[in-house]
């Protein structure tokens, strides 16, 4: 029986310093290379973060960013495919942000960069956002008046990170009136800060999961998570692994719970399975 294992980083793979450990790097590779596991991750990051972040592990399989609108060949540096919002779902979601006087990233696709254009005045949480990944390779931000409402480059997702409640209200409207997939959830980092993102309408985690599984030809899907925009992969898993640490909701669907995510526990779980 072939095995697919697709887990989420923050909270899930990552430790408490938002890195894989060497620890979980030497044993993912070990499994990998020796005795031909079929790993990848599934992640709302983009490949910009992903890339840099999954350096150490010899990733074979399409790495499943941007909640899966975006397969990224690591070996050839390149988007193996990518799932775009069409340009009215675009006007959409941007009407009903400007209807909450806010203003989110637009990621848009241009050739194998990612570029987040963002017109107005950054809040506090977005600078740092945008400080921590502007020296990326691969994305590059548009901000104020260089950021573009309309461009040719297909828009992957948008994004807006802000205060919860306030969020909650854009996420109810779009929901209401927009065919797309909209996931909100709470910063892991910030409870108190709310992260929503619109994607092309059924572009999930467990989407994405399944047709590589369908792929790969694989048996069985184990799929590990930790926070809410995890939930619909682990249902979708035929076994769905929680961290500890993972917020009740998670914990409560998965079926098996493991160590936390200081601990490798994602790796060592495979382990279990495979060795």
């Amino acid at each position: 029986m072939s095995t697919l294992y697709v887990t989420d980083l923050d909270g899930t793979l990552l430790g408490r310093d938002s890195r894989v450990s060497a620890a979980s790097a030497a044993l993912l590779n070990r499994l990998i290379d020796e005795h031909g596991v079929l790993f990848t991750v599934a992640t709302a990051r983009t490949p910009a973060t992903v890339v840099p972040l999954m350096q150490q592990v010899h990733v074979r399989l399409p790495l499943l960013t941007m909640t899966g609108a975006a397969w990224w060949d690591a070996a050839a540096g390149r988007f193996a495919r990518t799932l775009a919002l069409t340009h009215d779902v675009v006007e959409q979601v941007m009407a009903i942000f400007a209807c909450h006087h806010l203003h989110p990233f637009v990621y848009r696709c241009h050739g194998d960069q990612l570029e987040a254009h963002h017109a107005g005045t950054l809040n506090a949480a977005e600078r740092l956002f945008v400080r921590e990944r502007q020296h990326l390779r691969l994305k590059r931000f548009r901000l104020g008046t260089e950021a573009r409402t309309n461009s040719p480059d297909e828009a992957l997702l948008i994004f807006a990170m802000n205060d919860y409640d306030l969020l909650a209200r854009v996420h109810r409207d779009i929901t209401d009136s927009v065919p797309c997939t909209a996931m909100f959830y709470r910063d892991i980092f910030d409870p108190a800060t709310g992260l929503l993102e619109v994607y092309r309408y059924g572009c999930t985690k467990a989407h994405a999961m399944r047709e590589l599984a369908t792929q790969l030809g694989a048996d069985r899907v184990v799929a590990f998570g930790d926070n809410l925009n995890d939930l619909d992969m682990l249902r979708a898993a035929d076994v769905a692994v929680a961290v500890d640490n993972a917020v009740a909701e998670v914990r409560d669907a998965a079926h098996i719970v493991i160590g936390d995510n200081t601990t490798d526990a994602v790796p060592r779980f495979i382990q279990t399975q495979e060795m």
